[in-house]
């Protein structure tokens, strides 16, 4: 891929980036506002629905601002719905800043459409969108924002890479690495030119080191005549079908359509189409958690500047030493009996009074997982450690995932875990270590002058 020539690069301090025609009325700058603050601030209480308005609002006036004198009523009728929703849920939302940007926003758009605050509040849709497909991107879309056709006059095709979330949570890394962390809080998956990807991991169980992802945050960065800068934020019992801002494409460029969201199936399973950099994300929630899986080409996956900071970018790297948890140890220990003993770093806590015993966990886990691959395995911890029978789930859409985004077929299945010796966690793959009898040799080569001249 050529290097973007006047690609954006996020940062702390970076503006958000102007949405198309009417950019820079005073009303619109608050949707790009309140896109940065739902990526950059942590909502006051994951109660909070001001996403779910946000979506509602957009699906009802499909992401106009500037909407012909016909349509002014509907307009109107579709910001007091917006305005009501946001009071429905402003007890929840207390402290929450892109809560408190809608609502001055609605505001605006009001005094700016002269809506009267009374009304009717029907979401009527001013437009209809064309249906899901490629039929929706535009015929003059620039080459550059295809990455595989771009590939035309490359002498191969691309290689892509897969990495997926899941669980307990169980790593997939973009080499095939498969590892269990515990990586609580917030962490990088991805972290490149052209994309970051956060996830977020709590507790599952209170005083439990086993953790699952409650929080999923993507950021697509501004790509050349391709797309605006866009923010995908998902939460437990919040999936949304659309960015923050509610769109559901790259924005107004030519190639805007290069960047898609489509959901699947409603609340649960949400597919991101990033033509423009060959990339396929698929979000699920599986009972109260999310799963990631992407895929992704070689060549955007190594797309970093800093290659210093290459470490903190799980996918890439895997997940630090002191953070993996021997799940196989733990289960081992579990398939013993109660009594066995188990090796400290092997359980992440003591086992729930209402976790599953090691024979129902098995038999549960066979029942969508027949192959005993790290997938079925990692199934049978989860259960072991949660007691929540909808990870059984979890690693069975992990593995379909992996069946719709691997490229290697031969690699669907993985049956030997990795888990780094100490000192090697996170460092760059470099040469083997050399025997201990050739270094001994050679060491004998050095002396030798000095043996002989002594004899």
């Amino acid at each position: 891929m050529q290097p973007p020539r006047e690609r954006l690069v996020v940062t702390g301090r970076a503006g958000w980036m102007g949405m198309g025609r009417g950019a820079g009325r005073p009303a619109l700058g608050f949707w790009p506002t309140l896109a940065f603050l739902l990526c950059s601030f942590p909502a006051a209480s994951s109660s909070c629905k001001i996403l779910k308005c946000n979506s509602e609002f957009w699906s009802a006036t499909a992401g106009s601002h500037a909407p012909a004198a016909d349509d002014a009523p509907e307009f109107c009728a579709a910001l007091r719905t917006y305005a009501l929703c946001t009071r429905r849920t402003a007890r929840t939302c207390r402290g929450d800043l892109a809560y408190h940007s809608a609502v001055h926003g609605i505001e605006d758009l009001m005094s700016q459409h002269s809506c009267s605050k009374d009304g009717p509040t029907s979401q009527p849709h001013l437009r209809t969108l064309p249906p899901p497909g490629d039929s929706q991107e535009r015929s003059d879309s620039p080459e550059i924002c295809h990455y595989e056709k771009s590939f035309h006059n490359r002498a191969a095709a691309p290689n892509y890479r897969h990495c997926g979330l899941f669980g307990d949570p169980h790593l997939r890394t973009f080499t095939d690495r498969f590892q269990t962390c515990k990586v609580q809080g917030a962490w990088p998956l991805i972290d490149n030119n052209y994309l970051n990807v956060q996830v977020t991991n709590t507790p599952v169980l209170p005083g439990s080191a086993a953790t699952a992802t409650s929080k999923l945050t993507i950021i697509f960065k501004n790509f050349q005549e391709c797309v605006d800068q866009k923010v995908y934020q998902a939460e437990m019992d919040e999936l949304p079908a659309a960015f923050a801002d509610g769109s559901k494409n790259g924005g107004e460029k030519h190639g805007a359509n290069s960047l898609k969201i489509t959901e699947k199936v409603s609340g649960q399973h949400v597919e991101i189409q990033a033509k423009y950099i060959g990339t396929t994300i698929v979000v699920r929630q599986v009972g109260r958690y999310l799963t990631f899986a992407v895929r992704m080409p070689e060549e955007v996956v190594n797309a970093v500047e800093d290659r210093d900071s290459q470490g903190l970018y799980l996918c890439l790297r895997g997940c630090p030493l002191n953070q993996q948890i021997d799940f196989q140890a733990f289960r081992a220990g579990a398939a013993e009996g109660p009594g066995a003993p188990q090796p400290p770093a092997a359980s992440p806590a003591p086992p729930a009074p209402d976790t599953f015993p090691y024979e129902t966990a098995v038999a549960k886990c066979k029942e969508k997982l027949p192959v005993e691959d790290l997938y079925y395995q990692a199934c049978v911890f989860d259960l072991l450690t949660t007691g929540d029978v909808n990870f059984t789930l979890a690693a069975y859409y992990a593995l379909e995932d992996v069946k719709m985004l691997h490229s290697n077929k031969d690699k669907l299945h993985l049956y030997a875990r990795t888990r780094e010796p100490p000192g090697r966690a996170g460092a760059a793959p470099g040469p083997p270590p050399a025997p201990w009898p050739l270094l001994g040799t050679l060491l004998l080569l050095a002396l030798l002058p000095a043996l002989l001249g002594a004899a």
